[in-house]
């Protein structure tokens, strides 16, 4: 039997969308083999059958995700995504002190075919991809900072922090052995998502508690 969702993970839900809190290490949809089946997709589905999946966060990342609960309604919300029509706020622990308090990293990322899923940056063949950042707190070596996607890259959050020498700690794909070990999960949390009701065209903003 597929797992649930627990129920204090569900933001909020009406006819149109649900709105869930994913956990940390758990994939958004399902995998390839039956131990990759069990996915926040599917465990929506126990709650709302007709969830769709409209857009996804790493298996590694927690943080506020919206499904659609109908054709139009996914159709609607796919589209803001893809315009970049929505706004993505995530916090993250990050290694080392940061020299500035913010900054804007734009460098073009693509898959590292030999190396799936890991991405890289590459002027050549890349996509453009940008990540707006701001020091929240100085820790003890290392930092909270406030990641603001503008595009919406696979591991652009992961890849740009190591570009500019602080990867996220609990990295597995892209910090060193030293800054794994200092976390047992990946801290980058999506914190908030701002978006169009598909239905009645209100903004509306939903955020998760940082669990780090």
């Amino acid at each position: 039997m597929a797992i649930a969702i627990n129920d204090q993970d569900i933001l909020f839900a009406d006819s149109e969308i649900v709105v869930v809190n994913k956990a940390a290490d758990l994939l958004s949809v399902p995998g390839r083999g039956e131990d990759k089946q069990d996915c926040l997709w599917r465990r929506v589905q126990q709650h709302y059958p007709t969830a769709r999946i409209v857009h996804r966060l790493d298996y590694a990342t927690s943080g506020v995700m919206v499904l659609a609960l109908n054709a139009a309604s996914h159709r609607h919300l796919s589209i803001q995504f893809q315009e970049r029509k929505t706004g993505k706020s995530y916090q993250a622990v990050v290694a080392g002190q940061l020299a500035k308090n913010s900054g804007t990293i734009n460098q073009p990322l693509r898959c590292d075919w030999d190396n799936r899923p890991l991405q890289i940056i590459d002027h050549q063949q890349g996509k453009s991809a940008q990540t707006h950042w701001r020091l929240i707190e100085p820790l003890d070596d290392a930092c909270r900072v406030e990641l603001t996607p503008i595009t919406g890259r696979s591991h652009q959050l992961r890849v740009h922090m190591q570009f500019l020498g602080h990867p996220i700690l609990g990295d597995r794909f892209y910090a060193t052995p030293s800054q794994i070990e200092r976390s047992e999960r990946l801290l980058l949390h999506a914190r908030s998502l701002t978006f169009s009701h598909p239905v009645s065209g209100e903004s509306l903003t939903f955020s998760s508690p940082v669990p780090f």
